[in-house]
């Protein structure tokens, strides 16, 4: 099997490295946001605030939150998404 980055050069690397870690980061701050917020999505969070199961505030506030840092993800998982393919077509 041949390594990925064998095929990659040095400065690109290190970009699809520096994503990479961005999107981990972004996606463990959203889960410790629903983790607080006891909830596996965002829909969830909302009915619960909805319903009376969390207060609205800070409640609200953290579906924001969690809201924002999904949109985030989408967005850096696109980014290393094209990073990887122009890597893979060089």
């Amino acid at each position: 099997m041949d390594n990925f980055y064998d095929k990659v050069p040095a400065e690109r690397a290190l970009e699809i490295q520096r994503v990479s870690r961005l999107m981990y980061e972004v996606r463990a701050a959203r889960d410790d946001m629903l983790a607080r917020l006891g909830a596996a999505d965002a829909e969830q969070a909302l009915a619960c605030i909805v319903d009376g199961q969390l207060p609205e505030h800070p409640g609200y506030e953290h579906y924001l939150s969690v809201r924002i840092l999904n949109g985030l993800h989408n967005q850096v998982r696109a980014e290393l998404a094209a990073l990887v393919k122009e890597a893979q077509e060089q």
